[in-house]
This record gives structure tokens, C-alpha cells and sequence, in this order.
């Protein structure tokens, strides 16, 4: 390993040569340690201990401020995905939600956990880059980085995580960047092969799913050259189930106890929900590399494509309840006055509404990444590196929901832990199993399809300079072209009623002339039971609810059975309703124009770099200081877009509006000059210092900056007191969407770096890193007003919700770890080891909220806006404060014991992460019906009098994971690999002035895998 502590200069000369295909700039998992200007020479690196220490020698002579992960054999990077790599590192977090950041590709309640992972922020940002082999990649997800979770990491020969990039990186990095390796054939000296199986067997599933892949290589001297192959490939399956359960948000009652008279402000939700899903992923890759060598020519080729498909089957129980309605008996409450244990009811209803669902979730993604590079050496002292890449990258995916809903007499809930308790009697559960107690109650339909291209061109050159200081020059050219397309169903046409409780009744108004019920003959198809067996493990219990069958929401857009269930609609339909939507149903139309997202993007970037080094000094210095100059052309096309007032709103007060479809086309075009440093002392031989400093840039994601307006006029009514079959027009709603903003700039940051790394012995180091980040330009949803004039030439304002550059942050906190085999133990205790680091991250997020502020309530176009931005209450109360920057764990650290002696590797490794707030407006935490406890409002305690906005959190989550493996041969490794060991459960939270109220938990168990691996 003393091959590794090289300078930085011999490193980079010797990565230079080695890599042929310029694919990435420094050495994977299996390159070379040192290379001779004429031939290449490998050091092979097995075993868990070497890949610690050559991620160890990587960080330590790298020229920037890195942190390295490297397979320890063919195939085998620590974790099983690429997701649960990056978690390990310092400041790394990963999110533990299934989300789609594109509103155009979900319905905006994507929360489902990912057993695996998903998003990724480096230093508590989610502006991170992803590169494969130093290249641009992306998934076509509406962003700009890659689904982590979709790539198989039995392809990688290791990860680089960039923490403060230098001016010959691609810019966009503000948080980080992350560089997936792959192997090429140069890496080795001759033949070399390995073939991996492994079955993977979740605890709560109870399904076995196998996993397969292989790798050959080989390179040959030729009469023309030397040329070298690698082919890779594998396919793995996961199949988990998670359970989960939720509490609605608190709501503030003076009148909801049953028989307390005395005023006292309690806060009570509306009920319990629970869920069941069985997740399936599919993950499959194919990787292949041509390298060819000649005098000062070199040349590579390499081809890269990723499949990755899942599909979720769901049951759910959930409340419909009016919270204004709920009524609790036996009932206690915390120091806040929140709802601890109790019975809820609704007397002013039939029942508490609760609803249950059939519900399939599906995705296939694929991407292919295809690049040629070539090298020539030009002079002893001057190279060129020609590269060219095509990427292209599609997604589509479907959600479908079939709901049914049912009145229940009671629900009786314990809050008090971890898990909410719901308790059923025996007339409870008989209702629940009852089918004629059940009615058909919505559907829901969606279906989306993207694509994204990118054509890359880079030429870099490299000057060496004979000089004591000056080292080399290094400078280049960057130009890409890319287009994206995103089209889906009509966002307001996805969900439909079937038998809704409102479309129900004698009223003139209302189209239904009853329930439509299971315990009518007709209408008694497509169900089952849904047994909810081994829920949690046996940590709480849920009774048999009566389901829509899976069979109904197949992945068709609709699926065949939807229109069955409109027909049903049309039997109990009122004759003079026949044309109105609900009995009327047409599947919602597809890529029309509100739901359709063209964009392209054209970069042209130039860099220059030099490094230098001061070797005479006490304290020897080297570095680089360089600077990115780039310049962005966005080009969009869209709509916007409002319909015509239809004539019965018309005549009931609602001003007349003319349809509106105007297409336009947008373009956007600036420029960002990006300096950079990073300077390095070495105090010793052991003991080394950083700097960098830096300006960085992130430009906004394409799904930001969507081209479509859509403005609606939405007249709200209560039934009329003197005559059941009217209705009286309450108030009109003027609001309005932008998806995206075409004329957003990148975010921007000022970058600080300052770190201290000691290290001793073999692979054994001692790190510590300080870091600030200042942002500005920070992209957020803002609600503004706009004036729009109906036909009469009336103008109304119109509120308008839409991403603009409206807030600043700061991040700053340090990064500490540590690694160390105990060599000086005797016999078999010298093979433990530890492995850990910790980070602490502060954050301040300025999103230009006015200050003494108490109430949001009465509502008006002021209050909502400032609502939306710092988050009001169930009770109209302001929650504004000092917000962090979303995302943001305060603290986080991983922990791992190992051990390596003889034919035997372990590691035990934990990883845990504080709460962080996850978005202040979002799917799930709004809405009207809120109870304003103003007193100064004339709503006063009325339902439906205050529009909240509770920020949401994501819990504090740690897990345990184990991994052993065995050398049985030269040759063969067994391995066993145990994931989640300590049962840990996932929570989310909403913030409430009472404090943060648990909104959801969920649990997947354990996970178990066996794998046998065979090199050769």
C-alpha cells in the first residue's frame, strides 16, 4: 500500500496515462497504483480492508477535497445500492421517500418508503451532480442528476463524492458531486473474470428474490496495438412489503369533548389510517468497455444502460372525516391540550367517513450512456483529450387508485407511542368485514412518459511546464445540447368520483340519487379482504377491511375494469345529471397542453487551471487555481391557459371569463464566471492541510421551468337554509399555477473549505473538515397576485403560485472522521478495526418573511401568501420562524466495527440522521379546513376558516446493518449480508404549534441475502 502515498503530482501524471478511455480521471477500484510511461502495471485490490485503504490513499493525494468508496472485489461495493454506499460517507444523507420531485410524473403524494433509498443531499443540499466516469449523467426524472437508486452497483468500481469541486469540473455542483467509476480494461493485467449469485429474502415479504452478475476482461498485444474488453452485467430483484400507519393533523376544538362545557382549547384529529404495500424492483445492467493503445495515442469506447423497474400493490384505510364534526369521549390529553387516548365519533354525520383502496404504483426507467474518448500526447509536454458522449434516458410510470368508503360508529385511538393504537371491538370488526357496508367512491388515473437527451462535446489540453513551481496548465471546452420532453394525463382529470357522499341526496343539486353499494347485487363485484396478517411484526394489529381488487388498477391508462366501475355511476344517476362529469366520466386526457413539458438547453463552457507547488518550503504547498466560464441558453414552449365560465355559474353571480390558450415560446439565456482554489500544506509526512474556496452554480430543475400557466375560477357554495334543493354562492376563488418559471437564474454559492487530515499507519486516518456555503437565488414557491379582466373589462386579482428566486441560506457545520485497523492487538483481536465519521450541519433559510406576525386569519391574498412561505396552522396561527434549509439533518453519523483476519471479513455498521424538514407546502400538509381561532375573525370557530400549511418533517431515522464474508478458496467468497437488524421504524412528522405530531411510521423489517462470488 506505500504505492498509494505518492504525491499528488506522480498520482495525477500516472492517472493520466492509465486512463485510455477518459472516462474518469482518477484510477477505479482496480487501477493501476503506479505506471510506467510505456506500459501499465495493476496492483489488484481485494479484500474489505484494501478498499478502505485505497479510498484512504485516494482521499489523501487527491487534488481536490474528496471522500472515496471502492469495491473490495469484482462486483461487490459494501451495500446494495448505490443509495446505501453514498449514506456512508461523511455528509452524505439520503432520503427514505419513493418522491417525484416532477409534479407531472405522480399525483403529488409519492411518500411511499424506499427500502433502499432515495434522494441524496451532500452537506445537507440537493444540488448534487452525478457523473459516471467523470461524464454528465442524469435520469429523465424533471432533474438534473441520476435516480441513485436506479443504477446497479454491481457494475461500479467505486465512488468518488466531490465536496468542492475545482474549475475542470463540470459546473452545477453546489452541494457536491458524485462520480460513479466503472472498470476498463486497462485496469488489469491480463484475463480476469467474476461471476456473483445472491438471493435477497425480505423478513415481512416473505419472498426470496435472486440476483445475478458477471464480468470478463481481457486485453491482448496486437500488431496494431494493444487493445483491451470488458463486458459486465447483472440483474438483481427486491421484493419487500411495508406497513404504515397515520394520524391526521391536530385540529383545535373548544366543543369536541362530549359532556365538557368548559371552553377548554383541546386538539384532535380526525382518525387513525393504516396501509399495507408490497414493493417489487427490478434492477438491470449492462456494461461494456473497447480500449486501444498505440505510441501517444490512446483511445475508449464504452457503453452504459441501466433498466430499473418497480411496482407497488396497495391497500389502505383512511379517514374522510370533517374535522369540525368530530366529536371525542374518554379522553385524555397532554400538557398542549393534543389528543392522547380516546373514542372518536361524528354525530352530525352518519359516521365517521373512512375510506379504503385498491392502489398499483409502477415505473420503468431506463438510461444509456454511450462515449468515445481519445488521448493524444502531442510533446513531452503537451496532450490533448477529445471526448464525446450521447446520453438518453426515458421513464413511464402509472398510479391507479380504486376507492371505496363506508360509515363506522367509532374509532378508538392510543397516540401515546411510537406505533398509533387502534382498538376494535367485536361489533367494530364485523362492520369492517361486512361488504354491504361499503360504497364505491373514486377513482383515480395517471400515467406519465418522459424522455431527455444530452449530446456532449470536451476538448481539454494539458501543458507541462519544467519549471520548480508552475506544474501544468490545464484548460478546456465544453459544449452540450439537451432536450427534454415530459407529457402526462391532465393533472385536474386524474381523480373522479363514483358514489361520492356529497353527489348524494334529495337536492336539486346533488346528481346522485343514492349510494352506490355493495350490498346491491349489482354492484357487489371487484372486491376481496384484505387480511393485514403479521402487521408490523406483531407490534400492533389492524382488523380485515374490505378492498377493491388489485385487478382494477393494472398499469393501463385507464385500466379496462375503470369504465365498468363509471358505468355503475350512470344506474344511480338522476336523469336530469346525465350530462354532468361525475355521471358523464371520460378518461383523462394525455399529454394535452397543461400536461405537457417541452424544454432544450444549450451550455458552452470554457476553463483554465493551473496547479503549482511550493516543494522548498518548511511546509511544503502545492494546489490550483483556475476559473469555469459558462453560458446557459433555456428554451421552453407552453400555454396558458384558463376555461370559459360556464353559463350556469354565470348566472349565479360568478363574472364571465373568456377561454384562454395562448401558446408561447420562452427562452433565457446568462452566463456565470466560476472561480475556484484549493491549496494543500503538508505539516508532515502523516499530517496534511486544506483550502478551497469557490463560486458555484446550479442551474434550476427542467421541471421548474415548465412554460404552462393554468388560471381557474372556482365559486364555492353552501346549501341555502330556506330551500334544501339550492344552493347560495359563498365566495369565488381566483388562483392560479405556474408549473415552472422559464426566466429563473441558477442558484448561487460562495464555497469555504478548511480541513485537517492525519494519517498513520496502514489506511488508518484521522480527518476533520470545516465548511460555509452562502446561497443565493435559492429557488421557492411564491404566491403573487395578478390582475386578470373578464369579458366586461372587471379586473380581479388572481393569486398565483409559481417558483421564483426568492430566498438566501447559509449551511455551515464540520465533518469528522475517523478509521483505524488495531494492528497491536495480539492473535486474533489485531483484526478489528472502526470505522466512523460525524456531521454537524447549521442552516438558516431567509425566505423574506415579514416579522410580528400573529395570525393568518381572516383569510385574504396577504395571509395566504404569507402563509404558503412560512407555514400557518390548523387555528389560523402563523408558524414562521427561523426555517432551515429543507432537507437538512442537523446532525448525522456512521458508525461501523470490522473485522479482517485470515479468510474472514465482517462489518457491523449503523447509520443515523436527525430530523430535517422536508417542504413547507406540500401534498398531504395543506388545505381549507381549518378552524380559525382568531378572535378578532368573524369565522371564529367555524369549519372551513382557515387555509393551514403545516411544514413537514422527516424523523430521525437510524439503521443497523451486518455484512460477513468468507474466503473459502483462492477463488470463491461467501457472503451474508443482513440489513435493518434493529427493526428500526420511519416517521414523519407535521409541525403544529403543540408541537411536532406524528403524521406517518412506517416499517419494512429485515433483510436478509446470501451471495456466492467466484473470481478468476
Amino acid at each position: 500500500m506505500k504505492q498509494f502515498q505518492r504525491t499528488a503530482i506522480a498520482t495525477g501524471a500516472a492517472q493520466f496515462v492509465l486512463m485510455a478511455s477518459g472516462a474518469m480521471f482518477a484510477h477505479g477500484a482496480y487501477a493501476a497504483d503506479a505506471v510506467k510511461q510505456d506500459e501499465a502495471t495493476t496492483v489488484v485490490v481485494v479484500g474489505q480492508r484494501a478498499a478502505l485503504e485505497s479510498a484512504a490513499a485516494r482521499k489523501r493525494t487527491a487534488d481536490e477535497i474528496i471522500d472515496s468508496v471502492v469495491a473490495d472485489d469484482i462486483g461487490k461495493l459494501p451495500d446494495k445500492s448505490v443509495t446505501e454506499v453514498l449514506q456512508r460517507m461523511p455528509g452524505v444523507t439520503i432520503d427514505r421517500i419513493l418522491g417525484r420531485a416532477d409534479p407531472l410524473q405522480g399525483v403529488g403524494e409519492d411518500n411511499r418508503f424506499a427500502a433502499e433509498g432515495s434522494g441524496v443531499s451532500i452537506r445537507g443540499l440537493s444540488y448534487v451532480r452525478s457523473e459516471l466516469n467523470g461524464r454528465d449523467s442524469f435520469s429523465a426524472n424533471g432533474g438534473r442528476a441520476l435516480s441513485f437508486e436506479d443504477v446497479p452497483p454491481e457494475l461500479l468500481a467505486g465512488i468518488d463524492v466531490y465536496k468542492n469541486p475545482s474549475a475542470e469540473r463540470i459546473e452545477g455542483a453546489i452541494g457536491g458531486l458524485v462520480d460513479l467509476r466503472t472498470a476498463m480494461p486497462f485496469d488489469f493485467k491480463g484475463f480476469k473474470g467474476g461471476v456473483t449469485a445472491e438471493a435477497t429474502r425480505s423478513q415481512q415479504r416473505g419472498t426470496t428474490a435472486p440476483a445475478f452478475s458477471g464480468m470478463l476482461s481481457n486485453r491482448w498485444n496486437t500488431s496494431l496495438g494493444q487493445v483491451g474488453a470488458l463486458i459486465d452485467v447483472s440483474r438483481s430483484k427486491v421484493a419487500t412489503r411495508s406497513n404504515g400507519m397515520g394520524v391526521g393533523h391536530y385540529f383545535p376544538r373548544i366543543d369536541a369533548v362530549v359532556g365538557d362545557t368548559s371552553g377548554q382549547e383541546r386538539w384532535v384529529p380526525p382518525g387513525v389510517n393504516w396501509n399495507t404495500g408490497d414493493y417489487d424492483r427490478t434492477r438491470e445492467g449492462v456494461y461494456g468497455a473497447l480500449q486501444w493503445k498505440k505510441g501517444d495515442w490512446v483511445s475508449g469506447l464504452t457503453y452504459f444502460r441501466t433498466k430499473y423497474k418497480l411496482a407497488t400493490a396497495e391497500n389502505q384505510q383512511f379517514m374522510q372525516v370533517n374535522p369540525r364534526n368530530v366529536m371525542v369521549s374518554d379522553a385524555t390529553f397532554d400538557s398542549h391540550g393534543a389528543l392522547l387516548t380516546g373514542t372518536l365519533t361524528d354525530p352530525q354525520d352518519k359516521g365517521l367517513l373512512i375510506g379504503s383502496n385498491a392502489r398499483s404504483v409502477g415505473r420503468e426507467s431506463a438510461t444509456t450512456d454511450i462515449a468515445w474518448n481519445t488521448k493524444w500526447k502531442a510533446s513531452d509536454q503537451l496532450s490533448f483529450d477529445l471526448d464525446l458522449q450521447h446520453t438518453r434516458s426515458t421513464t413511464e410510470g402509472w398510479d391507479n387508485l380504486v376507492a371505496l368508503n363506508a360509515y363506522m360508529a367509532k374509532q378508538v385511538v392510543d397516540l401515546r407511542g411510537d406505533i398509533p393504537q387502534v382498538t376494535f371491538d367485536a361489533s367494530d370488526r364485523a362492520f369492517l368485514s361486512d361488504v354491504a357496508n361499503y360504497n364505491w367512491d373514486s377513482t383515480q388515473q395517471h400515467r406519465d412518459v418522459a424522455f431527455a437527451t444530452q449530446n456532449a462535446l470536451k476538448l481539454d489540453g494539458k501543458y507541462t511546464f519544467d519549471h520548480p513551481i508552475l506544474q501544468d496548465l490545464r484548460f478546456g471546452f465544453r459544449q452540450t445540447e439537451r432536450n427534454s420532453l415530459t407529457q402526462a394525463n391532465t393533472p385536474n382529470s386524474q381523480w373522479t368520483g363514483l358514489g361520492a357522499s356529497w353527489a348524494v341526496g334529495p337536492a336539486t343539486w346533488q346528481p346522485l340519487s343514492s349510494m352506490i353499494s355493495l350490498g346491491d347485487p349489482r354492484f357487489n363485484k371487484f372486491n376481496t379482504t384484505q387480511p393485514f396478517r403479521g402487521f408490523f411484526n406483531g407490534k400492533t394489529s389492524v382488523p380485515p377491511l374490505v378492498v377493491p381488487t388489485q385487478g382494477l388498477t393494472g398499469s393501463g391508462s385507464p385500466p379496462p375494469g375503470f369504465f365498468t366501475l363509471h358505468e355503475f355511476v350512470q344506474a344511480v344517476c338522476k336523469p336530469d345529471h346525465l350530462t354532468d362529469d361525475i355521471c358523464n366520466w371520460k378518461p383523462a386526457p394525455f399529454g394535452d397542453p397543461i400536461a405537457r413539458n417541452k424544454q432544450g438547453e444549450r451550455t458552452q463552457s470554457i476553463y483554465g487551471q493551473l496547479r503549482f507547488g511550493f516543494d522548498d518550503l518548511r511546509f511544503p504547498v502545492d494546489g490550483n487555481v483556475g476559473v469555469r466560464v459558462v453560458r446557459t441558453k433555456e428554451m421552453a414552449e407552453g400555454y396558458t391557459l384558463l376555461d370559459a365560465t360556464k353559463p350556469e355559474d354565470a348566472a349565479s353571480g360568478v363574472p364571465m371569463f373568456a377561454a384562454m390558450s395562448n401558446k408561447q415560446n420562452f427562452d433565457n439565456t446568462y452566463t456565470n464566471t466560476l472561480p475556484t482554489l484549493n491549496l494543500r500544506m503538508k505539516a508532515s509526512d502523516e499530517l496534511q492541510f486544506r483550502f478551497a474556496a469557490s463560486q458555484g452554480m446550479s442551474r434550476p430543475d427542467f421541471y421548474k421551468m415548465q412554460a404552462y400557466t393554468t388560471l381557474s375560477v372556482s365559486p364555492k357554495r353552501d346549501p341555502d337554509p330556506t330551500d334544501p334543493n339550492k344552493q347560495i354562492l359563498r365566495t369565488i376563488d381566483y388562483t392560479g399555477s405556474a408549473n415552472g418559471n422559464t426566466q429563473l437564474k441558477p442558484t448561487r454559492s460562495n464555497n469555504l473549505d478548511l480541513t485537517a487530515e492525519y494519517y498513520f499507519g496502514k489506511g488508518n486516518s484521522l480527518t476533520l473538515a470545516l465548511f460555509n456555503k452562502k446561497l443565493k437565488d435559492i429557488v421557492i414557491d411564491r404566491t403573487t397576485v395578478v390582475p386578470i379582466k373578464d369579458v366586461t373589462g372587471q379586473s380581479h386579482d388572481f393569486l398565483l403560485t409559481s417558483p421564483v428566486n426568492g430566498a438566501r441560506g447559509r449551511v455551515s457545520g464540520l465533518e469528522l472522521g475517523y478509521q483505524q485497523y488495531f494492528d497491536m492487538l495480539p492473535g486474533l483481536l489485531s483484526g478489528f478495526g472502526v470505522s466512523a465519521n460525524y456531521t454537524y450541519i447549521n442552516s438558516k433559510l431567509d425566505v423574506g418573511l415579514p416579522g410580528n406576525r400573529t395570525w393568518c386569519t381572516p383569510t385574504t391574498p396577504e395571509t395566504t401568501i404569507i402563509g404558503a412561505l412560512g407555514g400557518c396552522d390548523t387555528d389560523g396561527r402563523y408558524l414562521s420562524g427561523d426555517l432551515p434549509v429543507m432537507g437538512l439533518s442537523k446532525n448525522a453519523y456512521n458508525l461501523a466495527l470490522l473485522y479482517d483476519k485470515g479468510p474472514v471479513s465482517a462489518r457491523l455498521a449503523y447509520s443515523w440522521r436527525s430530523a430535517a424538514m422536508t417542504a413547507i407546502h406540500t401534498w398531504g400538509t395543506y388545505d381549507t379546513s381549518g378552524i380559525s381561532m382568531n378572535p378578532d375573525d368573524p369565522k371564529f370557530n367555524q369549519g372551513y376558516s382557515a387555509n393551514y400549511v403545516l411544514p413537514a418533517w422527516a424523523g430521525a431515522y437510524g439503521q443497523l446493518d451486518m455484512g460477513i464474508q468468507f474466503k473459502a478458496t483462492d477463488n470463491l467468497t461467501v457472503n451474508f449480508d443482513a440489513s435493518n437488524l434493529t427493526d428500526a421504524l420511519y416517521k414523519s412528522y407535521n409541525q403544529q404549534g403543540i408541537g411536532m405530531k406524528l403524521y406517518g411510521v412506517n416499517y419494512t423489517g429485515r433483510r436478509f441475502t446470501v451471495s456466492a462470488r467466484y473470481a478468476f
